[in-house]
């Protein structure tokens, strides 16, 4: 059994993804596990649809053309997709082989830019235990949609601004078994907490909360986050400022840490961790983009060891 208060229980599993020729990763933004531990991939090559088995195995891959941003994945407990594209500004319900269920949004089609309306630049997808959507919204906005299980819209909440329940970039999303939405209200260096009204209950300081997902078997009702570095090129390889992933329990107290303490390519390092989720057997997936690592655009998009793999010490 894991030791909960071991702060290095995780180590990484170096080149886990097998990709065939000439198929690679630009920028993969999110990743998601499904039922049988298939593991998806959102990129933003031309392939941004990569699936491989928990081996790492190539098993597939689809979406060419269809997206205009990949931007996060999330996988509901029936194996359907659910695909949020910022550039597109909207939000595919999918089939795991692709097929289009619903769409959120209209698609190139963006909603006044921080007026609330729906979406500009969404981020992310999380679903309650009542199979509600919730939409964190986004780069283009401060805002996060309500939705229930066929996409009608029940409500929305935010605005711009550092006050509890106020936003600067809502970046990700999950829902707790406790029965709240946790937000990584990333430029705020905080994660929030709210009801599935809404409402305001408490939040936590992280050094930009990037990505969040929930726990599960040994993990169950703990939350996993990504630390980004820091934006300020001053502040650029400064030790101990992101670049990590963090597991705390509901109260917030951190159980276990896991990534060097300076952002890197080596293989216990991270460059901008974008995006994480966690499978069956308690391993750690983790996507990272480069281009907004360290807040510059002298770091163009380009291909990095995009996709990382943490496996526990432990059987």
């Amino acid at each position: 059994m894991v030791e909960l208060t071991d702060l290095n229980g995780f180590e990484p599993v170096n080149n886990w993804a097998k990709i065939p020729h000439p198929l690679k990763f630009i920028e993969a933004t999110s990743v998601a596990v499904d039922s049988v531990n298939n593991v998806y991939v959102f990129n933003r090559g031309i392939n941004p649809i990569m699936i491989f088995n928990k081996d790492g195995d190539f098993i597939d891959t689809w979406g060419e053309g269809k997206f205009t941003r990949p931007h996060s994945i999330f996988i509901d407990d029936e194996d359907f997709l659910y695909l949020v594209d910022d550039g597109g500004h909207c939000v595919y319900k999918m089939t795991s082989n692709g097929d289009l269920i619903f769409t959120l949004g209209i698609p190139g089609n963006p909603s006044p830019w921080q007026e609330g309306g729906m979406f500009n630049r969404p981020t992310d997808l999380a679903i309650d235990s009542d199979k509600n959507l919730y939409v964190s919204d986004g780069y283009g906005n401060s805002r996060i949609h309500k939705f229930d299980n066929f996409g009608n819209h029940v409500l929305s909440w935010g605005e711009s601004g550092s006050d509890p329940g106020q936003f600067s970039l809502p970046h990700n999303i999950t829902f707790h078994e406790e029965g709240f939405l946790v937000v990584c209200d990333r430029e705020n260096f905080r994660v929030q907490f709210f009801d599935t009204n809404g409402s305001f209950v408490r939040q936590i300081h992280f050094h930009r909360p990037q990505a969040i997902c929930s726990g599960k078997g040994v993990f169950s009702g703990k939350l996993i986050i990504s630390e980004a570095g820091s934006p300020s090129l001053n502040q650029s390889n400064v030790p101990n400022l992101g670049n990590l992933i963090k597991i705390i329990d509901f109260d917030g107290k951190e159980i276990c840490r896991f990534g060097n303490s300076l952002g890197g390519e080596l293989p216990d390092q991270f460059i901008s961790p974008h995006g994480i989720t966690q499978d069956n057997d308690g391993n750690i997936y983790v996507a990272e983009v480069s281009y907004t690592a360290y807040g510059s655009k002298l770091n163009p998009p380009q291909e990095v060891v995009s996709l990382r793999k943490w496996k526990p010490k432990y059987h």
